[in-house]
């Protein structure tokens, strides 16, 4: 059992920034590829960015290309997303994610494990 703490979400003004944390449990957290999706009210869980064990791959939704970035620290069992730019649009819940693999996984359905994600709003 794997698990996953979020922290670093809140209220931000659009154009501002905020980086979000997850911390896993695993004793093997190398072997994960790691993800962030966000769900916003009424809406499905989509894909936001991903990365893989060796972060030598990392994907993003088009939306946040070029505004967030994802990174992990392995020996600190950590992932991160640096968000910036920040747009009323991106107002949701994150959650982070955990799959076994070494690949980038955009699908939430192949997520073995998720966080109980985290609130950030952005006002206009």
């Amino acid at each position: 059992q794997v698990q996953l703490v979020e922290s670093g979400g809140g209220l931000v003004q659009a154009g501002g920034s905020l980086r979000l944390s997850c911390v896993a449990s695993a004793r093997a957290f190398v072997n994960y590829a790691m993800g962030w999706f966000r769900q916003a009210p009424g809406r499905e869980r989509e894909f936001v960015a991903a990365i893989s064990w060796s972060t030598t791959s990392t994907y993003y939704t088009d939306s946040v290309k070029g505004r967030f970035t994802i990174s992990r620290d392995n020996a600190k069992n950590s992932v991160y997303l640096q968000m910036n730019s920040l747009n009323p649009e991106d107002t949701a819940v994150y959650y982070c994610g955990a799959v076994r693999g070494a690949r980038t996984v955009t699908d939430p359905g192949y997520y073995d494990y998720w966080g109980q994600g985290i609130q950030v709003t952005v006002s206009s």
